[in-house]
């Protein structure tokens, strides 16, 4: 009679657990985070379009079309800050 051997045991991977490095407080409030994600865009807005004056050619065009994209979301998140706290 042949002997049944085992299957070997399922690969258990462990459960994703983030980085708390970088990690966002959980319960951090819409408005607070709209406001540092407004921030953070018009600062990368400034970097893209400062970066963009030591290039020529089809550099300085694709890094002028970055600073137009992230200006574009920086839009988007003020009307969602208007919307979430409109002043007036």
């Amino acid at each position: 009679m042949d002997k049944l051997i085992p299957d070997p045991p399922l690969n258990k991977a462990k459960p994703y657990t983030p980085n708390t490095m970088f990690m966002i407080v959980p319960d951090m409030d819409t408005e607070s985070l709209l406001a540092h994600a407004c921030e953070s865009l018009a600062s990368a807005n400034v970097m893209a379009s400062d970066f963009a004056t030591f290039l020529t050619g089809p550099q300085r065009n694709t890094a002028l079309a970055i600073a137009q994209i992230i200006m574009l979301a920086e839009l988007a998140v003020n009307r969602a800050l208007d919307n979430v706290d409109p002043q007036g």
